[in-house]
């Protein structure tokens, strides 16, 4: 086994990829590189892995498009450039995909779509069915509409949280350096590649760098998404996407770039977050054979097994989960508000849509949002 078998064994992958890689810093779309990318995409998601794709590009793209040979300041500019540049990279990734039968999806995300809890069951049901699917998600941030996000967002951040959506394994940032140096690889070339090292070891900060001109990330935004990602337990590697196979090497755990360790397995690190936070918004009791079913098959939650609602929650809130003794048993993310609930409450699945007039989620917590205490 090599060092990096726990990167080699994982199966939920986000890859991100950005700007200065994609548009051969910003003379356009290279669409060699993205070839290469997606090849090695697909590859990985036909191994029986699930990928999803984080990709700036389309103020970089957009730009050339348009003939400006700077970034714009003013928002109206950059979201036009974005407006312009996603069409294009969208269509270059649909149709390298086709080439490996591959079916993809464009996902426009801002921050609130994966930090808002009713967004982010949303966000986080929308993925997960589109990988069950086979489907490539392809990952951007909407910067023609939001302008907080061309403001001050990056996609190093979007991806960590898009891993901490679905739980990844892993999370690799493509970048057009080596990985993280001990230096700027731009001012000292001869700089001390940093091969692996705790994602919360102090002395990494000293060592970020700021970004260059067409991308806003850098090291500094790399390291604070490896420690965002860290907290749903997800390994982050950052490698060099102008190394041909880079991708592949990392997904074999071979000894490239930069692995920033976490040491936390995702399904753990989730049921950590699930029972920490702050105190729940609501109750719900249950009846006998709702807390055998939950201990014994562990399934999810369903109006069925529910005899009780208490507070005013709303969806997506955390409500706790109690036996028929008052004991908290369990506590998750309920993917309906209170009145909701009650209207509900000891129905099967089926009788949702004629209690609420729409059909609704079949279950009152899905499994995965939800923690045995």
């Amino acid at each position: 086994m090599t060092e990096r078998a726990e990167i080699a064994g994982a199966r939920r992958w986000v890859v991100k990829v950005g700007s200065a890689l994609l548009t051969d810093d910003g003379r356009g779309l290279d669409v060699d590189v993205i070839k290469t990318l997606v090849k090695q995409l697909a590859q990985l998601r036909n191994s029986g892995c699930e990928v999803v794709l984080v990709s700036s590009g389309a103020v970089a793209a957009g730009m050339v498009r348009l003939g400006w040979a700077a970034r714009p300041q003013l928002i109206h500019e950059l979201q036009a450039a974005a407006a312009v540049g996603q069409s294009a990279l969208v269509q270059c990734y649909e149709a390298a995909f086709k080439q490996y039968d591959v079916a993809t999806a464009q996902i426009l995300l801002v921050h609130d779509d994966v930090v808002a809890r009713d967004r982010y069951l949303n966000a986080r049901r929308t993925l997960q069915t589109l990988l069950q699917l086979g489907v490539v998600p392809i990952v951007n941030e909407n910067d023609t509409v939001i302008t907080e996000e061309i403001r001050f967002g990056d996609n190093d951040t979007l991806a960590a949280l898009v891993a901490n959506l679905i739980d990844a394994d892993v999370l690799v940032l493509l970048t057009d350096q080596e990985g993280f140096c001990a230096e700027d690889p731009r001012c000292n070339p001869a700089a001390e590649l940093i091969e692996s090292c705790d994602v919360e070891d102090d002395r990494l900060d000293d060592m970020a760098g700021e970004g260059g001109i067409l991308g806003r990330g850098g090291m500094v935004t790399k390291l604070r998404a490896a420690r965002l990602a860290a907290r749903s337990g997800t390994e982050t590697v950052i490698a060099s996407g102008r190394v041909e196979g880079s991708l592949n090497s990392v997904v074999a755990g071979a000894n490239v770039g930069t692995w920033l360790r976490t040491g936390i397995r995702p399904n753990h690190a989730r049921k950590q977050w699930l029972a920490g936070v702050e105190q729940p918004s609501g109750r719900i009791d249950l009846n006998e054979n709702a807390v055998r079913v939950l201990v014994e098959s562990e399934s999810s939650l369903l109006p069925l097994d529910v005899c009780g609602v208490q507070g005013d929650f709303a969806r997506g809130d955390m409500v706790s989960c109690h036996d028929s003794e008052g004991r908290e048993v369990a506590r998750g993310l309920v993917n309906y508000s209170a009145v909701e609930a009650l209207l509900i409450l000891g129905l099967s699945s089926s009788d949702i849509e004629s209690a609420l007039g729409y059909q609704g989620d079949e279950e009152l917590i899905r499994r995965d949002n939800l923690v045995l205490l």
